[in-house]
């Protein structure tokens, strides 16, 4: 098995297997991987949308949403994680290609699906920005310029999907509201009846199907 040797102070040299110190090396890059490079960053933000329209406070939980937000990322994530450890991973883990070639070849399927997703207005910014030469193709385009288009796109479609949450449930809040203030009831506040008439909505219409089938098939 590949090692690397270690210098460590006061102990002398030791051998580390590479598998380890790859290891090592991905889990301090992972948060900001999951964050920027995955389809992660939308699904919270759209969960997030979705309990401010519904108005439950704390209600799914942060713990929950995350979670939920981290499965669903895995689930969509999966074919280019399969095609990322065929070409790259596994190859490098059985000593078959380098680490450098193991980078080149793990690119394609990531940078494939995040320029899926990308605007080209957003592309196009960060091209200018950073004063590259104009790629011939989108395969040429640098990661560097890839990551942050695709983060602010991102960004861009989670907001817009949540603008179009929040739509009828601030019909809702509009309605109670008009109602209340009709009645001359002014001191009762408009979110404490509104609140269940919007739960009832969600899940009479089985929202959490809808909202999470929408988000999976905007990445197909």
């Amino acid at each position: 098995m590949n090692s690397v040797d270690l210098q460590v102070n006061g102990i002398g040299a030791i051998s580390a297997p590479l598998p380890i110190i790859l290891l090592l090396t991905l889990i301090s890059f992972l948060p900001a991987i999951l964050v920027t490079m995955t389809c992660f960053t939308r699904i919270t933000i759209v969960f997030h949308f979705l309990r401010q329209a519904l108005g439950t406070q704390e209600m799914p939980s942060n713990q929950v949403l995350i979670g939920l937000s981290l499965f669903l990322t895995i689930f969509i994530m999966a074919p280019v994680g399969a095609r990322i450890n065929e070409l790259a991973v596994a190859p490098v883990m059985n000593g078959e290609i380098t680490v450098n070639e193991g980078i080149q070849r793990g690119a394609p399927p990531l940078r494939e699906f995040m320029l899926k997703q990308t605007r080209e207005s957003d592309l196009k910014l960060f091209l200018e920005l950073s004063k590259a030469a104009k790629p011939k193709s989108k395969d040429e385009v640098p990661m560097t310029v890839v990551i942050p288009a695709y983060a602010i796109s991102e960004l861009k479609t989670g907001f817009q999907m949540g603008f179009f949450l929040f739509v009828p449930f601030l019909i809702i809040d509009l309605v109670v509201s008009t109602t209340l203030l009709s009645m001359g009831m002014m001191q009762l506040p408009p979110a404490m009846i509104s609140l269940p008439f919007k739960v009832l909505l969600f899940v009479m219409i089985d929202g959490w199907n809808l909202v999470v089938g929408s988000i999976v098939r905007s990445f197909s």
